[in-house]
């Protein structure tokens, strides 16, 4: 009972004073507010992104050149030729952790069709693609590999070009010109949306990587190559297992650097996972700055409630009051405040989460660490600050305090 009664009494002595008291809160719901809307925007974030890569294939490994070395001078990464279709067999030969491997060569263009056109991107690359990747056909076909043989002048289109090139027409058997190049549109790939760099993933035209080498870009070599570990869990052996075989058909020596580059998706995932949670520290860092002035502002105000109510508790000690009871019950005001201010930085910080994810169409993630984390800093903060002005209080000599005017 003796320590409900000090709670009521601390809720009397607030009540006095409803304003003060609100604005001594407000830096308090400012600051959790913004650490729950920060840490769920945080949250979100990270979560979009980690479902983006996975929809991408989160067992991806891409190949790219490396800078090549030529009468010993290093030439620039976009001209390297180091990856070749003899690099594609070998890779098809002796791995024994893909499950799928593709060319990569693209360019870009203009897409056109009587009076309509767009500028795009084409990628030439081999049926496998469209498993490695996640796409799939919405309407017509997938080129096939006696198409790569010949070099077909075939495509399958993304909804980007089909909205853009044929809004009015079923794009399947039309003939689209890139640039001057004629091909035959055979499929249409499933609306895929942005990705998570903010890149239109159905902005593309797909056709065989013979078609793009020999037609339209006149080359012999790779650009790249994608491939698909068996499973997410051996995709860093795989990573090892690609390097030392492309090592080896490059006839690499020991000392020799690599001149192509390895990377899986769980590189890139881990990279933007790191981003993301430096970003959210340092957006919940800048938040809790509004938790520390409102700290400041609970001792300042309790400060000034010691001196006004001197005489209460000069009165409360004369009538056998102990400095432990006087303690006690300043800083559970203290705590009052901080908590009643995180109930209420809580509702607006979940407010304004929901705004965000409703209006805005920002992802979010509210998790219960967050809402559990901003209740244990408010009370931290309530016994911290409040622990100097209430020890002051119960360190008063009754006799000075009872004479205090």
């Amino acid at each position: 009972m003796k320590a409900i009664n000090l709670i009521k009494i601390a809720w009397k002595a607030l009540l006095r004073n409803k304003t003060r008291a609100f604005l001594t809160m407000l830096g308090i719901i400012i600051g959790v507010a913004s650490v729950i809307a920060m840490l769920a925007i945080g949250e979100g974030s990270k979560s979009s992104i980690k479902t983006q890569i996975s929809s991408m294939g989160s067992n991806m490994i891409f190949v790219q050149p490396g800078s090549d070395n030529r009468g010993g001078v290093r030439q620039d990464r976009s001209s390297s030729q180091t990856l070749t279709l003899e690099d594609l067999d070998i890779l098809r030969e002796k791995s024994t952790l893909l499950s799928d491997i593709s060319p990569q060569v693209n360019g870009n263009g203009q897409a056109i069709y009587a009076a309509n056109n767009w500028p795009t991107s084409i990628y030439g690359v081999s049926p496998e693609y469209l498993v490695i990747r996640k796409l799939e056909i919405a309407d017509g076909v997938m080129f096939t590999e006696k198409d790569v043989q010949r070099a077909a002048k075939v495509a399958v289109i993304g909804q980007t070009i089909v909205e853009n090139v044929f809004p009015d027409t079923d794009p399947i058997g039309k003939t689209i010109r890139l640039d001057k190049m004629p091909l035959r549109v055979v499929g249409v790939l499933e609306e895929k949306g942005e990705n998570s760099f903010g890149q239109d993933q159905d902005d593309l035209i797909l056709s065989p990587y013979t078609t793009v080498q020999k037609r339209i870009l006149a080359i012999t070599h790779l650009q790249s190559i994608t491939a698909s570990a068996l499973s997410e869990e051996v995709s860093e052996d795989a990573v090892e297992e690609m390097t030392q075989i492309l090592r080896d058909s490059h006839e690499l020596s020991a000392n020799e650097e690599d001149d192509f580059n390895v990377r899986s998706q769980q590189e890139l995932l881990s990279t933007m996972s790191s981003t993301s949670d430096m970003l959210t520290v340092l957006l919940v860092a800048i938040a809790s700055i509004s938790l520390l002035v409102g700290g400041i502002g609970i001792m300042n105000i309790m400060y000034v409630s010691v001196t006004e109510r001197t005489r209460e508790i000069g009165l409360r000690m004369a009538v056998g009051g102990r400095g432990l009871d006087i303690l006690v019950q300043f800083l559970i005001e203290s705590i009052l405040i901080s908590f009643t201010g995180g109930v209420i930085g809580v509702a607006l910080g979940l407010g304004s989460t929901f705004f965000v994810s409703d209006y805005m169409k920002w992802p979010t993630l509210v998790t219960p660490e967050s809402i559990i984390l901003s209740f244990a800093v408010c009370v931290v903060t309530g016994v911290f600050f409040g622990w100097y002005p209430a020890r002051k209080a119960a360190k008063l000599d009754p006799i000075v305090a009872l004479r205090f005017e």
